[in-house]
């Protein structure tokens, strides 16, 4: 088995990539290198939505591709050139697997044996409660992610109520509400007792998809990190509530319970669900289906990380009254025009005050990119506000601040960047957080002040 781990964002140029030998965990001879370039060239060469299309057991974070514009579906996850021997990368992260190949995509903000930057985003985005807790990461940091999501889509799916469908019964009782069961009933029933076998179809919410959820939950508690994640409070009540509607539930039927789950749910009203049923079906299978387990077949679990570092700074910048526009859902847009045509989505913005735009990338003062100042200003013009900034995640030569490039000709406004260091060479991820809450406790500060002058 070969393992390669690499960094998101290795641009397509002869002079950056990977090379094998730079990120092969092992020394390579001429037949695994060959089968490496095999394995490489079906992970590469296709549109990230049609790889998900084809492959059912790679998960996407988010999972929606499509429709948006945001070119996310047209990314590969990965691509080999031969020419230059070199293995580049772009906006993914995660891990992903075909045949004999694993490929880890780490944070290229990130260093050190292990990506504590990504672990921590995922912790923060889906489970912050997490660290009421001391735990580190497990060897399998893909099956750490899976289980980082448990929560935030289990939670989702139950806002939407418990799952019930249809489920056909035998019963054999004096009620008869049904078909009866002539066979079964001479089988049972004969000498006559007082009873009549027949069969009914009700509405139930012990059912396939709710024992798949609960025989999930049961395996989390196994594990310190699983039951750490059961912690929250809607979680709790979410498990109560399974716990009492799944009264059939047996550890034994787990092979079974996953075999009626083979066919996707598409459900008009359960839409997150369907979500749901691929995680808990990842999680349980983890270890049969990890990379590789199928000819060809594309396994792992991916993350788009300009969306998730996204979703981190809004988990800074709420609480500091800041509206969040999802283009990935489209709530909260701003409009360009004043009969609400041409919908946009500054990523945080207080009307009046300020506009963020949040950026996974490296800046400067002197290369900020032609489109990216241009949309900033669009927004704090529309915005009528007095300041807009670009948010992105500095390394270790920096430091944490916000500062201004200078103000605008013509209606005025601050234009500036605020840089959030990423800690580096951290012995374990308690000691990654410690590290970045203080670079965190520093930009929010500081924002904080920005605000109230403005």
């Amino acid at each position: 088995m070969a393992k390669l781990k690499i960094t998101d964002n290795a641009r397509q140029n002869g002079n950056e990539g990977w090379l094998l030998e730079q990120c092969c965990d092992s020394p390579l001879d001429a037949s695994t290198r060959s089968e490496i370039i095999q394995d490489l060239h079906i992970i590469g060469g296709k549109r990230l939505k049609d790889v998900v299309a084809e492959n059912p057991n790679i998960l996407l974070f988010p999972p929606v591709l499509g429709g948006l514009k945001d070119g996310v579906e047209d990314l590969h996850i990965c691509s080999y050139s031969e020419a230059y021997d070199r293995l580049y990368t772009g906006n993914l992260m995660g891990f992903v697997g075909v045949n004999n190949t694993q490929v880890s995509i780490a944070s290229r903000f990130a260093s050190g044996k292990e990506d504590y930057f990504l672990h921590y985003m995922l912790i923060k985005v889906f489970c912050p409660n997490i660290f009421d807790l001391k735990h580190d990461t497990s060897k399998d940091a893909a099956f750490d992610f899976l289980l980082y999501l448990f929560p935030h889509y289990f939670n989702e799916a139950m806002k939407q109520g418990v799952f019930k469908m249809y489920r056909t019964f035998e019963r054999n009782d004096s009620k008869v509400n049904g078909t009866i069961d002539i066979s079964r009933h001479i089988r049972s029933n004969i000498p006559f007792k007082g009873t009549i076998a027949y069969r009914t179809r009700e509405l139930s919410f012990d059912n396939p998809i709710t024992q798949l959820i609960r025989h999930t939950i049961e395996y989390l508690k196994t594990s310190p990190i699983g039951r750490s994640l059961l912690t929250g409070k809607d979680t709790q009540n979410n498990v109560r509530i399974i716990n009492d509607n799944t009264s059939s539930y047996c550890a034994n039927d787990r092979r079974r319970i996953i075999a009626s789950n083979r066919k996707e749910l598409h459900h008009p009203y359960f839409t997150k669900y369907t979500v749901l049923q691929r995680l808990c079906i990842s999680i349980l299978q983890h270890e049969e289906l990890k990379y590789g387990s199928d000819k060809d077949k594309i396994h792992g679990i991916l993350f788009d990380g300009a969306w998730l570092w996204e979703e981190y700074l809004n988990t800074l910048f709420k609480p500091l009254g800041m509206t969040h526009a999802e283009n990935k859902t489209g709530k909260n847009p701003i409009y360009l025009l004043e009969d609400n045509h041409y919908e946009r989505f500054p990523d945080f913005y207080l009307t009046k005050k300020m506009v963020i735009d949040a950026k996974y990338k490296h800046l400067r003062y002197v290369n900020i990119a032609r489109d990216d100042i241009h949309q900033i200003i669009s927004y704090l013009h529309v915005l009528e506000a007095k300041g807009t900034y670009l948010a992105y995640p500095v390394n270790n030569n920096e430091k944490s601040d916000i500062r201004n490039i200078g103000c605008l000709k013509g209606l005025g406004g601050e234009v500036g960047l605020i840089g959030l260091k990423i800690p580096q060479n951290a012995s374990c991820l308690s000691d990654f957080q410690n590290a970045i809450n203080k670079e965190e406790e520093i930009v929010i500060n500081k924002l904080s002040l920005l605000i109230c002058k403005q």
